[in-house]
């Protein structure tokens, strides 16, 4: 199913990867994903087809078997199609806005964006559709279970990611000891001023570049971590404590876990993954 799609043009799309890749460059990521961005800007630069004509032909797998694009690359591309947006950029620069994100998605309102923000505390897609799919989204009042599917059916597409191979394992991708090595890294560089920092758009009126951000590879992941700029974070004086880790693969598709100091029953005190604590205790004894 394709929803309908904004008028983006090769150009665009070649520009907003570029930016991805000059801003990772930038925040000293991997040379390896930079050089990945930049050999997809050039292929889609290069076509003397639109990029929107071969989606809807052929779907995501039409934008996969062309040269340089892979799954987690051809996710982008079909949600600039989709919204014109370029979440893992905003993210990277800190002008992520979150309700208006998800107000792009069809059966979400300025009111329903906002408790899935508060309530929830969801930033991003990705955590919107594990939310979806693990029944959280219609716990909140004036979702149904109708109103549920349509919102998930809308992930689905822009995140090119089919029922099939979506991963409902929390246990899927890194381990929680490379998670809370990860975790460690970034909190230790970012007390001692070792990192670029960003100036994210929510919660900072002045603008001031306080938010360190971290690029760096483990075993076969790369890994994105900062910390959470979310209103509960802010609410509950957490800001400095909670540490979202994005991962990607080799094809630059795209997971993440939040790591936070336990403040209560066994594991109290302790850095623990959030939904996998099961694991941290394991992990810990």
């Amino acid at each position: 199913m394709i929803f309908a799609m904004t008028k983006v043009s090769n150009r665009l799309i070649s520009e907003r990867l570029n930016e991805y890749a000059e801003v990772l460059a930038q925040q000293q990521a991997n040379r390896f994903r930079i050089t990945a961005y930049q050999r997809a800007a050039n292929t889609i630069e290069g076509l003397e087809e639109d990029v929107e004509k071969i989606y809807r032909r052929g779907g995501v797998q039409a934008l996969v078997a062309l040269p340089n694009i892979g799954k987690g690359i051809a996710a982008a591309i079909v949600e600039l199609l989709h919204s014109g947006r370029f979440t893992r950029l905003e993210r990277i620069r800190g002008e992520l806005e979150p309700d208006k994100l998800f107000q792009t998605l069809p059966g979400i309102g300025p009111k329903l964006a906002k408790r899935i923000q508060d309530d929830l505390g969801i930033d991003t897609l990705e955590e919107l559709e594990i939310a979806a799919h693990e029944g959280r989204l219609e716990q909140l009042s004036g979702v149904s279970h109708g109103r549920s599917q349509i919102i998930r059916a809308a992930l689905e597409t822009m995140l090119a990611r089919p029922r099939a191979t979506f991963i409902r394992d929390r246990s899927a991708g890194p381990s929680v000891a490379v998670l809370l090595q990860i975790d460690g890294e970034y909190r230790d560089k970012a007390n001692h001023g070792q990192l670029p920092t960003i100036a994210p758009r929510r919660f900072n009126p002045d603008h001031v570049a306080w938010l360190p951000i971290m690029h760096t590879i483990e075993g076969d992941w790369h890994f994105t971590a900062l910390f959470s700029n979310t209103g509960r974070a802010h609410e509950l004086n957490r800001t400095r404590d909670w540490v979202v880790i994005y991962f990607y693969d080799d094809h630059h598709q795209e997971g993440q876990h939040t790591v936070v100091t336990e403040t209560q029953g066994p594991l109290k005190g302790k850095r623990v993954v959030r939904g996998r604590e099961l694991e941290c205790k394991a992990h810990y004894e």
